[in-house]
């Protein structure tokens, strides 16, 4: 299981890269082993600022659809357009090519509150 040092990770499996104010979001290699096979990332919230752990998009497996939850409270600021043509890179790069969402922080005292690799791994029971 791939669980990369320098990210945040949330209760949701979300992960978060920090580049200053802005930030990039995807889900954990975690998360996309349990859903399967993705065909499908629905994200109609760009340009909204939404609050942490509200629901910015969607996630569609070969077997189920699972809300996408803001780690931190932010702008969306840009969907990443390759998985349109290509949901299964969030699959095969999860922290690379997979990334889902672009967004400027509101608050980034809130990451602090997000876990780091170690207990990430312990949440899930690594």
């Amino acid at each position: 299981m791939n669980i990369p040092e320098n990210l945040k990770y949330s209760n949701d499996h979300e992960w978060l890269r920090i580049e200053g104010e802005e930030a990039f979001v995807g889900i954990t290699d975690f998360a996309q082993h349990e859903l399967g096979d993705i065909v499908f990332v629905d994200v109609d919230t760009v340009g909204e600022t939404l609050d942490k752990e509200e629901t910015f998009g969607s996630i569609e497996a070969v077997k189920t659809v699972s809300d996408l939850m803001m780690p931190v409270s932010g702008e969306i600021l840009e969907f990443n357009s390759a998985l349109e043509s290509n949901a299964s890179a969030i699959n095969s790069d999860p922290y690379g090519e997979g990334w889902i969402v672009k967004i400027r922080i509101t608050s980034l005292e809130e990451a602090d509150s997000l876990m780091d690799q170690a207990a990430y791994s312990s949440f899930i029971g690594l």
